[in-house]
């Protein structure tokens, strides 16, 4: 069930389009402090593009997004980014933290340097700070004796979980995951999920694209269906996989029968 409070991420009207197409229409949504979010739906509805607005590596064309105070809004008539948007996506950026299918850790410094880098670039922080803190996330997400280790010397698994480290070193009120998993080995897959079961267990807010039903129905909140660009489903994964309301809700879920049961 949802976790009570406020909504920390509010979302109203959020379009997005390039040049091929509307990539999503008018989606709105609260998720509250706390909750684990899962989003799911066929390869191409708008669910990476979605993540991508939230922390703003895509600006919206209209609509508005409000996370954890800071609010992004367009009304799809500007002719430019102005000033002030344009601050308020680097605020915002600074909440929020992201991690993709692709670790891309930088090769070249050991995995404390790539999760102290940030803090002592973005933030400021001592040195001495950044290093204290970086090593706690790595002993949270199971890494402390990997911190002078390279990234090529890592599994794909150790990997990830070295990313999500890098990006909680910023203290972001919000976990954003864009198919995590997706790259990794079968064997190496839960290793990851349980950083976010834990980090869940902590009270952070995590959305997570995922095509991994079993984790979804079982670890979330409450799950997301998307198609075409549009939310079409929300609800608790017991219900969504045992009586869909929707009928494009039902056809994706039908694929998945087995691996849910």
């Amino acid at each position: 069930m949802t976790k009570v409070g406020a909504p920390l991420i509010h979302v109203e009207n959020l379009c997005k389009s390039f040049e091929d197409g509307e990539v999503l229409k008018n989606v709105s949504i609260d998720i509250r402090e706390g909750d684990l979010v899962s989003v799911i739906g066929p390869s191409g509805c708008g669910k990476s593009t979605f993540l991508r607005c939230l922390n703003c590596m895509e600006y919206l064309d209209s609509g508005n997004i409000t996370i954890a105070g800071v609010t992004v809004s367009r009304t799809g008539t500007e002719e430019h980014l102005d000033r002030p948007f344009l601050e308020a996506c680097a605020q915002m950026r600074k909440n929020v933290g992201m991690v993709f299918q692709s670790v891309n850790l930088f090769p070249h410094k050991t995995v404390l340097d790539n999760v102290m880098l940030a803090p002592l670039v973005v933030k400021k922080e001592a040195p001495d700070q950044a290093r204290e803190n970086a090593l706690r996330l790595l002993a949270k997400v199971g890494l402390k004796d990997f911190a002078a280790r390279y990234p090529a010397t890592l599994s794909g698994g150790q990997a990830q979980r070295a990313s999500i480290a890098r990006a909680l070193a910023m203290n972001p009120k919000v976990m954003l995951y864009d198919e995590p998993t997706s790259a990794l080995d079968p064997e190496l897959v839960n290793e990851v999920l349980q950083v976010m079961k834990d980090l869940d267990a902590e009270g952070m807010t995590q959305i997570i694209v995922t095509h991994h039903m079993r984790f979804a129905r079982n670890a979330s909140d409450y799950i997301v269906f998307m198609d075409g660009g549009e939310i079409v489903e929300k609800d608790d994964g017991d219900v969504l996989f045992t009586t869909p309301k929707n009928e494009r809700t039902r056809e994706f879920l039908r694929h998945f029968t087995e691996e849910v049961a």
